[in-house]
C-alpha cells in the first residue's frame, strides 16, 4: 500500500430508508440516541472526522428528514433516492453533488448512530494508502449481514448472507457496510455494478469485485461490533440506547462522577458533569444540562436546559426546566419545580414549590408551597425576590413583582404589589375565633345523620 493520500475528506450519509420495521410515524433516521436524532449523530460523525464536505440521500417520502439534513449541511448537499435501488444506487446518486470534489469520500449511515469519529478515522487512514478501505467487525452472531471474505487485512470479496455459500454463511467477519476511497474511483466503480441479483438491486458491495477485476486491492480495518449497530426496529433502537448510555456512564465515572446505581441514570447527548458530583439513582438528564463540581442530584429528579452550580444540591424529586440556574450551594428540594429562574448562591427552596421566570437572591428563602404566578394567560412575567428576602410556606407571589432584599412575606400571603426591602407584607385576613361554635356545629351535624339513618331503616321495613 503505497498510494499517495487524497487531500480533502468528504462523506455521503445514506438516509433514504423507510424504516417500516420501526412502526412508528417518525422517520428511523429520526429517532433519538441520547435525545440527538440517529441523523444528526452521523452528521456529527461526519464533520468531527473532518469532512468538509458532507452529502445526505434521503427519500422522496420524508420531507422532515430532507428539512433536518438541510438545517445542518444546506440544500446543496441534500440529494433525492427516489425510487429506491439499493445501497449502489444511493450512492450513486450523489455523483453529480461531488463532481467538483477531489479527495477521498466515505459513505456512513444515518441508521447506526454509534459510529463516532473515532471509528471512521482509521478507514480514511487506511483509505489513504488503499484503494478501498472498508470498515468490518467481527458479529456474534453474524445473521444476514454481509460476508467478508478475507486474506489477512485485505479484502477478497463481500458475499451477501442471501447469496453465501455454506462455507461463507460461517464466517464471522462481517461488512458494516462503510467504505471509503478517491472520489474518481468510486463513481467509476458504481457505472459497472448491475443489479443482477436476488432483490433486482444495485449493492455498493459490488465494486469490491469491480475493483480486484481491474487489479485494485481492498483493505479492511476492523471496528467494534457494537461501534456499528444500526437500529431497524424499536428492540435495537432500545439496544442501542443501552450501548449508548452504558459507555457515557463508564465515561463519567471514569471522571470522578459517583454514581451508585448507574444503570438507573439517563444522560443526553451534551450533558455534561463535572468531578465529585453524585448522581443517586433514577436520574433523568435532558438537553442542555452542566452540573458543576461538588453538586449533588438526589434521586428521582428531571433536569433539562438548566445549569447547577457547585456544590448545590438538587432533589429528590426535584424538576429544573430550560432557563433553570442554580447557583452554588443553591438547595433545590423535593417537587420543586423551576423554570428559568436565576438561584443566587445559598438560596433555598426546599419543598412543594414552583418558580417561574424571575430570580432568587443569594441566602434567600422560599417557603414550602410558594408559587411563582407567572402567567396571566397571554404573557409571562418575572418575579424577583432579593438577597436574604423570606418567603413564608403558600406565598403566591402575583407577577410582575419584586420582594426587596431581606423582606419577609406572611405564609399564606397573596403578594401582588412590590415589597420595600426589609418590609413586612401580609394580606391575610384577621383571625376570628367564635367560643363553642365547633361543639355545636358537631352536634348539630351528628343529629342531622341520625334523622336520616332512622328515616332510612324506616323505609326498608316498609319495603319487607
Amino acid at each position: 500500500m503505497q498510494k499517495s493520500p487524497p487531500t480533502g475528506r468528504a462523506a455521503v450519509i445514506l438516509a433514504a430508508g423507510q424504516g417500516t420495521r420501526m412502526k412508528s410515524p417518525v422517520p428511523k433516521v429520526l429517532h433519538k440516541i441520547g435525545g440527538r436524532t440517529m441523523l444528526d449523530r452521523a452528521i456529527d460523525a461526519a464533520f468531527e472526522v473532518g469532512c468538509e464536505r458532507v452529502i445526505v440521500v434521503v427519500g422522496g417520502h420524508s420531507p422532515s428528514v430532507r428539512a433536518t439534513a438541510e438545517k445542518r449541511v444546506g440544500a446543496a448537499n441534500i440529494v433525492v433516492q427516489d425510487p429506491p435501488q439499493g445501497t449502489g444506487h444511493a450512492v450513486n446518486v450523489a455523483r453529480d453533488a461531488l463532481k467538483d470534489f477531489d479527495g477521498t469520500v466515505i459513505v456512513t449511515y444515518g441508521d447506526s448512530p454509534l459510529m463516532a469519529a473515532k471509528v471512521l478515522e482509521p478507514v480514511f487512514t487506511l483509505a489513504a494508502a488503499a484503494d478501498i478501505a472498508v470498515l468490518g467487525f467481527v458479529a456474534h452472531d453474524p445473521g444476514a449481514y454481509g460476508r467478508l471474505v478475507l486474506d489477512g487485512d485485505r479484502l477478497d470479496e463481500i458475499v451477501e448472507a442471501r447469496e453465501a455459500s455454506k462455507e461463507q454463511f460461517a464466517i464471522r467477519a462481517c461488512n458494516s457496510g462503510v467504505l471509503a476511497c478517491d472520489r474518481e474511483l468510486l463513481f467509476s466503480l458504481l457505472s459497472d455494478v448491475k443489479n443482477e441479483n436476488s432483490k433486482g438491486e444495485y449493492y455498493l458491495t459490488d465494486i469490491v469485485g469491480l475493483a480486484r477485476g481491474r487489479g485494485l486491492q481492498p483493505w479492511v480495518t476492523m471496528a467494534q461490533e457494537h461501534e456499528v449497530l444500526g437500529a431497524n426496529s424499536q428492540a435495537e433502537l432500545a439496544v442501542i440506547e443501552k450501548v449508548w448510555q452504558d459507555g457515557v456512564r463508564r465515561g463519567f465515572m471514569d471522571n470522578g462522577v459517583h454514581m451508585p446505581a448507574p444503570e438507573t441514570v439517563f444522560f443526553s447527548w451534551d450533558t455534561q458533569v463535572e468531578a465529585g458530583v453524585v448522581i443517586e439513582p433514577n436520574v433523568v438528564f435532558g438537553d442542555g444540562v452542566h452540573v458543576a463540581l461538588g453538586a449533588v442530584i438526589r434521586a428521582f429528579s428531571h433536569l433539562e436546559g438548566c445549569k447547577v452550580g457547585e456544590g448545590a444540591l438538587i432533589g429528590p424529586y426535584a424538576r429544573l426546566r430550560p432557563g433553570a440556574d442554580i447557583g452554588k450551594d443553591a438547595h433545590i428540594g423535593n417537587f420543586v419545580e423551576v423554570k428559568n429562574v436565576t438561584v443566587g448562591e445559598g438560596a433555598k427552596a426546599n419543598h412543594l414549590s414552583y418558580l417561574g421566570d424571575g430570580s432568587v437572591g443569594a441566602g434567600a428563602n422560599i417557603g414550602a408551597g410558594t408559587i411563582f404566578c407567572n402567567y396571566d394567560g397571554f404573557f409571562k412575567h418575572r418575579t424577583v425576590v432579593g438577597e436574604r428576602a423570606f418567603i413564608g410556606s403558600n406565598s403566591s407571589l402575583v407577577a410582575p413583582v419584586t420582594i426587596g432584599h431581606g423582606a419577609i412575606t406572611g405564609s399564606g400571603s397573596v403578594i401582588t404589589q412590590d415589597v420595600p426591602p426589609d418590609a413586612l407584607a401580609l394580606t391575610r385576613a384577621p383571625q376570628v375565633a367564635k367560643e363553642s361554635w365547633a361543639a355545636v356545629f358537631r352536634e348539630r351535624k351528628l343529629a342531622e345523620k341520625a334523622a336520616k339513618r332512622s328515616s332510612s331503616e324506616a323505609v326498608a321495613q316498609e319495603k319487607s
